[in-house]
């Protein structure tokens, strides 16, 4: 089974996956949001974030490898009444030339070490200078949970390896802790987190 299909099939059943409301760390890190921003969320499945994002007023472009999961968003940002600029895509065929205010990335850990890695510079080339990155996702622990999130370790996230990789940003929160989510069939119970918001220095 290829990735497209392995996400189609997930996305396939009635309703929503992670349900309709944003994940709870987008919520509360909505506050730093400049206004009326140009988001890019990575990989936004169902559209739970975007559609979020475009309620607050933002100007909100989403892309997802999944033909329903953005069927999904489509009709998720409908049912809002939001428009949201939703596109058909693989993350390693993405535009990634393209700069924003701020970029969203939720949740996206479906890929090994060295894809992962370069993931995670396509992000930081995304924000524009002065723009924020908010990163959120799950540390090996939460292996030990079992309440969602990929079977590999190797995918997921540590303190150190964020600290690392966007070294060249001003880090405004990273944090690893647990917490009891509930965001659908996807994410539910006690699980292993970690939050980066970070900024990209503003040009001289």
């Amino acid at each position: 089974m290829s990735e497209n299909e392995f996400w189609n099939k997930r996305y396939q059943s009635p309703g929503y996956l992670f349900g309709k409301e944003p994940a709870q760390f987008l919520k509360e890190q909505a506050v730093r949001l400049p206004k009326a921003a140009r988001i890019l969320c990575v990989a936004d499945g169902e559209g739970r974030n975007s559609a979020y994002l475009a309620s607050i007023g933002h100007q909100v472009t989403a892309f997802d490898r999944s033909e329903l999961g953005v069927a999904k968003a489509r009709a998720l940002a409908e049912e809002l009444g939001v428009s949201v600029d939703y596109h058909i895509a693989d993350i390693s065929d993405w535009d990634w030339s393209q700069d924003y205010d701020v970029v969203v990335a939720i949740f996206i850990q479906f890929a090994a070490p060295e894809l992962r890695d370069q993931i995670l510079r396509w992000l930081a080339q995304a924000v524009s200078p002065g723009g924020m990155l908010l990163l959120h996702g799950y540390v090996p622990r939460q292996l030990e949970y079992g309440t969602g999130g990929p079977p590999n370790a190797a995918n997921m996230y540590s303190v150190e390896m964020l600290e690392s990789m966007f070294a060249e940003f001003e880090i405004q929160r990273l944090e690893d802790y647990d917490r009891e989510v509930d965001e659908g069939r996807g994410h539910s119970g006690r699980s292993a987190l970690i939050d980066l918001v970070a900024r990209k220095p503003a040009k001289d």
